[in-house]
């Protein structure tokens, strides 16, 4: 089994985080999103993972050490591709090629996922969908009676479904993906000037390939602050059990309201954190409240409440009590 997921894009919607951080390597509850991607894909998969291709833009060496640092902790060989131009999703996939054989799973790493089953490998597509309050705003699926997938629509304007396509798929047979993608480009077939994979998957199942919906459990958006900070919400609830407070962090007249995240060499003076805060590492708190936030690492905060908020690395944030967004290397003083 391959995995390949395409995080090229810019994270306009994350910025100031993305401005120094790729949106993919944002902490949530202490691990970057894309780790927690491929890890929960991996937990799915009843075969080994051989290889994951992360597709990729300018994001620098550290970056990519990084990336092929969590495909070998999952045991698989990490490969790195670059999407220079942003043309769409079908091309962002196309540039890992070389990975698209045999199984394949494809995820966008702006969401994180919960499902309790595996991916059945006979089965010739799953595309993964999760039910909505309003669909207008996604691509949706139709499915008939055996969970076989009859229509894609786009972002309905009427009521067709309400079963909102995550952005994960499976395919039993990569090259086959590999050529129809590749049809697209020959073809300068494009929409809004750029190819989509929806074209692919519409022409595979015009062709007679049956793709299931596969329905998980939860599904949690990364896709601005305020989604991001609800998934990391979502993600402590989930893991409460897990999370202990390190013997390295010191805690003096301290409080800290679990469900939290506190990493190594976190400092907390006359604080109260949580619930669902994560804290990064050689963070300081001091006479403060955080709470529903996230900070990342070698931050500062000192006489503030924090409330529904993301804080970059080495911030140094006082005298407020906001909901705040904060990029890195930030310094903000009452």
């Amino acid at each position: 089994m391959n995995i390949i997921v395409p995080m090229a894009g810019a994270g306009k919607r994350m910025r100031p985080h993305t401005l120094t951080t790729a949106k993919p390597l944002i902490p949530v509850a202490g691990k970057p999103i894309v780790q927690r991607l491929v890890e929960d894909l991996a937990s799915m998969c009843n075969d080994k993972i051989d290889e994951i291709a992360f597709v990729i833009g300018d994001f620098g060496e550290a970056v990519e050490q990084q990336l092929l640092q969590i495909a070998e902790s999952l045991g698989a060989k990490g490969h790195i591709f670059y999407q220079d131009t942003p043309l769409g999703t079908a091309h962002a996939i196309l540039c890992a090629q070389e990975c698209l054989k045999d199984n394949v799973v494809v995820a966008f790493a702006d969401t994180l996922f919960y499902a309790d089953f595996k991916i059945n490998p006979n089965d010739e597509g799953v595309i993964y969908v999760q039910q909505v309050a309003d669909p207008s705003a996604f691509g949706v699926v139709k499915m008939n009676s055996e969970a076989v997938i009859t229509d894609f629509i786009e972002k309905p304007k009427d009521f067709v479904s309400d079963l909102a396509i995550i952005g994960i798929y499976y395919f039993k047979d990569g090259n086959n993906l590999k050529h129809e993608l590749q049809y697209l480009i020959d073809n300068n077939i494009m929409e809004k000037g750029e190819y989509q994979l929806t074209n692919a998957l519409e022409n595979m199942k015009q062709k007679g390939l049956q793709f299931r919906a596969g329905q998980v459990k939860e599904w949690l958006d990364c896709g601005n602050k305020d989604a991001t900070v609800f998934t990391n919400q979502r993600v402590l609830s989930l893991f409460a059990d897990t999370l202990k407070v390190p013997a390295s962090a010191i805690i003096k007249d301290s409080i800290v309201i679990s469900p939290c995240f506190i990493d190594e060499g976190v400092v907390l003076e006359g604080a109260v954190v949580g619930p669902y805060a994560s804290i990064g590492k050689n963070t300081q708190i001091k006479n403060s409240i955080v709470k529903n936030s996230i900070v990342q690492q070698n931050t500062t905060i000192d006489a503030a409440i924090v409330t529904n908020s993301m804080l970059g690395s080495f911030v140094n944030y006082s005298g407020k009590a906001d909901d705040v967004s904060i990029g890195d290397y930030t310094t903000i003083k009452k």
